[in-house]
């Protein structure tokens, strides 16, 4: 399976970048590079210090703008590879907004939607959705038009010939792309936690380097890691189940 190639990955991965990580440590000989042995003595301490916490307001803010971010940019992606109008009018608007800076774009976000919840998961859908647009777009416009005869001819209807050939072809274009998408959101929201909120792993990691407690921010950084490895193994167990056919 899939999913358990990943997690042999990870775990040759984990013990590669621990064995390094231990090495340079000792090389370095700092306070502010602690050996990943001492770090992961202290992640007993951290329930004390609300880690939990901060790792369930980030879940909340990564799915929160990620599922918008599916919902419209399923739909606007969809509609432009349905529809030539509407793929002049909005193309146009995508290509030049797709490359320009969300990041930047923050301080405007805040002071439109405050310093809640709201400007972190709607700074994610600005980045995210435009990956997912682009993706289904081109997924639908390169299905060959070949395919839907047989299906046509047998007398499908729009319908079912969407969730018969085209569902089936944009599927794995689109978990890529969601793959993608959360590590793009969850790099963006370390950086947004760091303004306006007192919740979250990218303001534990922060707080934690402004107080001198770097065991406490490299539990943070590993915290962060492992939980952007489970979404993605999440991703990898619902591929097995919706695409069969890739095995």
């Amino acid at each position: 399976m899939k999913s358990r190639k990943r997690i042999k990955l990870f775990l040759q991965g984990f013990v590669m970048v621990n064995v390094l990580w231990y090495i340079m440590a000792v090389i370095v000989d700092l306070h502010v590079l602690p050996t990943p042995i001492d770090v992961y003595f202290n992640l007993g301490g951290l329930y004390d210090n609300r880690l939990h916490i901060h790792i369930l307001a980030s879940l909340y803010r990564v799915m929160s703008g990620v599922g918008i971010s599916l919902i419209l940019g399923v739909s606007i992606g969809l509609l432009m590879a349905y529809s030539k109008t509407w793929n002049r009018i909005l193309n146009p608007l995508v290509y030049f907004t797709y490359p320009v800076p969300k990041t930047a774009l923050l301080p405007v976000v805040m002071l439109l939607f405050g310093l809640a919840d709201a400007s972190k998961i709607i700074l994610i859908v600005l980045i995210v959705v435009f990956q997912v647009i682009i993706a289904v777009r081109d997924a639908v416009l390169n299905i060959s038009p070949e395919t839907y005869d047989p299906i046509r001819s047998l007398g499908a209807s729009r319908l079912q010939i969407f969730r018969h050939i085209t569902l089936p072809a944009i599927m794995p274009e689109l978990l890529t792309n969601l793959r993608l998408s959360i590590g793009t959101a969850l790099s963006i929201l370390f950086f947004a936690e760091g303004y306006g909120t007192q919740l979250g792993i990218g303001y534990y990691i922060l707080d934690a380097w402004t107080r001198i407690d770097y065991l406490g921010m490299y539990a943070g950084i590993i915290a962060i890691s492992l939980f952007g490895f489970v979404l993605f193994v999440l991703i990898d167990i619902l591929e097995e189940a919706l695409c069969k056919w890739k095995a």
